[in-house]
């Protein structure tokens, strides 16, 4: 947040935050079933289904760095590119809450179905 507030200033920075509010609602729900599941399988051991996941990092940020070209000639500015980091933000945590909780949620089923 100190980046946006050093670049676009408290007004702007607020603009971003109210544009993106439909995707930060999106996180409370994603966020009440992460604490769920962690709560309810405290003690058991889990089993990692996204460890066969083929994404590795060196993709990752190659796909982040040409995502980062195209904004910035599409926005049209070097701020234009930041404005979009916010909303990259938001939807990397949507995506590992979602990769957590369908993780938990496989691993929850497995436990309460063999008992």
């Amino acid at each position: 947040m100190a980046t946006y507030f050093f670049v676009f200033g408290q007004e702007k920075t607020l603009e971003l935050i109210k544009e993106e509010y439909l995707f930060l609602l999106a996180l409370i729900p994603l966020i009440v079933a992460f604490i769920f599941f962690k709560i309810k399988l405290k003690d058991y051991e889990l089993i990692d289904f996204n460890k066969n996941s083929n994404l590795s990092f060196k993709s990752i940020v190659m796909f982040f760095l040409i995502f980062q070209v195209v904004d910035y000639f599409s926005e049209g500015s070097f701020e234009g590119m930041i404005s979009l980091w916010f909303l990259y933000w938001v939807m990397g945590i949507i995506a590992l809450l979602l990769m957590e909780n369908i993780n938990f949620y496989r691993n929850y089923k497995l436990i309460y179905k063999t008992k």
